[in-house]
């Protein structure tokens, strides 16, 4: 019982440093992945025939979706695109209320298909991330640079 606590708090502790130290872009990824690990353990909570574990896993990726992702929208400068977004949170909500209303793993699979999607997007688009040395080949240019030796 106090190895758990202490492995909790070591784990609390690494959450609250990753947060504080990170930039606003990592921030939001740190959010699809917590809500992508909580489906997680629903999934497996569901398996497991534990309720009330279940629900709690999935009230906690409905709270990162609406008071995290959701919240963070910038509706002025996001336009179109934040709108969207917003649409398809309030849309992974529903289903995954749905998913725990009706024990249903192929819900709770479709919202974190979604949430991998954006996420993937979202790391793509990573201001801090190292401009690649060599821009791409143009399309049907598939020969490697040759190098001498």
């Amino acid at each position: 019982m106090f190895a758990r606590q202490g492995i909790n708090a070591y784990a609390q502790v690494g959450v609250q440093t990753g947060v504080m130290s990170a930039s606003p872009h990592k921030l939001i990824v740190m959010l699809y992945d917590g809500a992508r690990s909580a489906i997680a353990k629903a999934k497996f909570h569901l398996e497991n025939n534990e309720l009330e574990a279940r629900g709690n896993a999935i009230s906690k990726a409905i709270n990162i979706i609406d008071n995290g992702l959701r919240a963070v929208l910038d509706h002025e400068a996001g336009g179109e695109i934040s709108a969207n977004l917003d649409s398809l949170y309030d849309y992974m909500t529903r289903r995954l209320m749905l998913a725990n209303l009706h024990s249903d793993v192929e819900k709770l699979n479709e919202v974190d298909t979604l949430l991998e999607n954006l996420s993937t997007a979202w790391a793509a688009i990573d201001p801090a991330a190292p401009a690649d040395a060599e821009q791409a080949s143009p399309a049907g240019d598939a020969q490697p640079a040759l190098q001498d030796s």
